[in-house]
């Protein structure tokens, strides 16, 4: 039997609220977009790799600077995840470069209102800070990240390693994703950094090319 139409009215309300709630962030975010936003970018502090008798490692140390529209919505309660990847190639002339190894790290990014502060949370692991920038912080360095076993590295071969930061924008919410993809292909949001080092196997230690 039909609902009465007060009933109907009813049992939408958590539905509808939650769409008024997500297209009221959407509204705000690209509100914001033309307001203008502080400098952003993503500034390479220290980047090296490490070849030890065992492995090869990463050093890394950013400084990040979110744009207003990115820390806005963050603290509307919209959830940002942050990737780092490294990849290492073996340049080969006869073929495309073989990938010897790949690592991955994922952070989400979240506010807490009730208690102001930022949580950082990497796997099933979290961590509360008092400050956007500490919680920043915690996402932008790392030191002695493993790589590669040495068992994959030639002693005489050459390598390089592509090194990547990012605000991972497939994982915003969908409302959100779409209202990018008319904005200059994400502007305020492309927030990331790309950089190559070479590793020559016969040093212990290498530095990024210049970009």
């Amino acid at each position: 039997m039909p609902l009465p139409a007060d009933a109907a009215r009813q049992s939408n309300g958590p539905r509808d609220a939650r769409r008024r709630v997500c297209l009221a962030v959407v509204g705000a975010v690209l509100l914001s977009w033309t307001a203008g936003a502080q400098a952003q970018g993503v500034e390479v502090l220290n980047l090296a790799l490490q070849r030890s008798a065992d492995e090869v490692t990463i050093d890394y140390q950013l400084r990040v600077t979110l744009t207003r529209p990115v820390e806005e919505a963050a603290q509307r309660g919209v959830p940002l995840y942050f990737v780092a990847t490294a990849t290492m190639w073996r340049p080969r002339w006869y073929w495309r470069d073989e990938r010897v190894a790949r690592v991955r790290r994922e952070w989400r990014l979240s506010y807490q209102p009730l208690t102001s502060t930022w949580r950082v949370s990497q796997g099933g692991l979290g961590q509360s800070h008092a400050s956007l920038a500490d919680a920043m912080a915690a996402m932008t360095r790392s030191s002695g990240w493993r790589i590669a076993d040495n068992t994959q590295v030639e002693p005489d071969g050459k390598y390089y390693v592509e090194f990547d930061w990012q605000l991972d924008l497939s994982q915003l919410p969908k409302p959100l994703q779409i209202g990018l993809t008319g904005v200059a292909g994400g502007g305020d949001w492309n927030i990331g950094v790309e950089r190559e080092l070479r590793l020559d196997s016969s040093n212990s230690s290498a530095r990024p090319d210049g970009k």
